[in-house]
């Protein structure tokens, strides 16, 4: 099950960018997080494949959402520009972005590279 983030939450599951300059992951998984917009085409088609992806990989890692619109300071911070936007949160690394609605195949590449989880 995907979960929406507000400010509040995202500073406490993933990074406290109010208190930390430099990257401090607080999840204990790693972590996909989904910046989308309710308007957005590509956002709506990548939805279910991430509800997906959830099922899937079960606890192996947290998928979060976050809605653009609603959550404007969050979406400057990451220096969102396009959505949707996802970033990639492994555990002792610096996390990394991918833009675009991409594959199913793709996304599951980006997981067992970067976030290193296994289905």
């Amino acid at each position: 099950m995907t979960e929406n983030l507000t400010k509040a939450t995202f500073l406490e599951k993933v990074f406290n960018f109010t208190e930390n300059k430099e990257w401090k992951f607080e999840g204990n998984k790693p972590a996909l997080i989904d910046f989308y917009a309710d308007w957005c085409g590509p956002c709506k088609a990548l939805a279910p494949v991430l509800e997906q992806l959830s099922e899937e990989y079960g606890d192996k890692i947290d998928i979060y959402k976050i809605d653009t619109e609603a959550e404007q300071e969050l979406s400057a911070a990451f220096g969102i520009r396009s959505i949707p936007s996802m970033l990639f949160c492994p555990m002792g690394e610096e996390p990394q972005m991918a833009n675009g609605a991409l594959p199913k195949p793709e996304l599951e590449r980006i997981i067992a590279e970067v976030l290193k989880v296994s289905k």
